[in-house]
């Protein structure tokens, strides 16, 4: 482990410039210094706005409208976010050829903010940023649902086809997609770099990821600022800020 943060800078520098092909994997931790709270800090606001599981969602219209009110009032938190230094480091690492993709469990549209191509983008856990039917797959954006549901409090239907429409982000219980999926395994074998960033890397099966990666041969670096169960299998762990080990790449 370094904590040393020009070690760190240095050590990971030089891990970068010999990588072929890098596929990173990001968490909360990479959108902390951008003013995204966190899901598992003590005082994290979505302990108090726990999204509603997405069963209870589709058999209740109260837990749609309860669901729609958690949503907008954690929004409101962060309304102003914008990318840190992780994720200008990241942007650059796509731009030049390094990072053919960025595997993602965050639903706060910062990588794409960031000037990463949405097709570059493997969304493991959905995007907050707009709604979908889920019966039709129609999008919708948010403002005008949050109009329309601060005027009269009910839960968006779809004008196509009358089915429930659900912020595009994976609740609780709510199937990972497919596709996301298929394209993170791929992007984790085909690396020979495996960047797992800001993650406490207990969630799976987004936690497998940078096993498989480090199976199939590729370089694993870890950079958070607490200990993961994945340490250990680690080529390098880089233990600080985020924000600060990545600064040399964020320009």
């Amino acid at each position: 482990m370094v904590t040393n943060l020009q070690a760190a800078q240095a050590a990971l520098g030089d891990l970068i410039e010999v990588a072929g092909q890098i596929a990173a994997f990001t968490g909360a931790g990479i959108s902390t210094e951008c003013g995204v709270p966190d899901f598992r800090s003590k005082d994290s606001p979505w302990r108090r706005l726990r999204p509603i599981e997405f069963d209870l969602f589709l058999s209740d219209a109260l837990m749609r409208e309860e669901a729609w009110r958690r949503k907008f009032a954690l929004d409101d938190l962060y309304a102003h976010a914008t990318p840190g230094r992780g994720h200008y480091a990241l942007a650059n690492l796509v731009a030049s050829g390094k990072a053919a993709s960025i595997i993602t469990q965050n639903i706060d549209n910062l990588h794409q903010a960031s000037g990463v191509p949405a097709e570059r983008i493997i969304e493991l856990h959905g995007n907050g940023s707009y709604a979908g039917c889920l019966s039709c797959g129609a999008r919708y954006e948010l403002l005008p649902i949050r109009r329309a549901f601060e005027a009269t409090g009910a839960a968006p239907v779809c004008a196509a086809c009358g089915g429930i429409v659900k912020s595009a982000t994976i609740s609780f219980g709510q199937p990972l997609p497919k596709e996301a999926l298929a394209r993170a395994y791929k992007a984790s074998v085909a690396c020979d770099l495996f960047l797992a960033i800001g993650s406490s890397l207990v969630v799976y099966p987004a936690a497998a990821f940078p096993s498989l990666a480090r199976e199939t041969d590729a370089r694993l670096v870890i950079v958070n600022g607490e200990e993961t169960p994945l340490d250990a299998e680690a080529d390098l762990v880089l233990r600080g800020d985020i924000g600060d080990i990545f600064q040399p790449f964020a320009s």
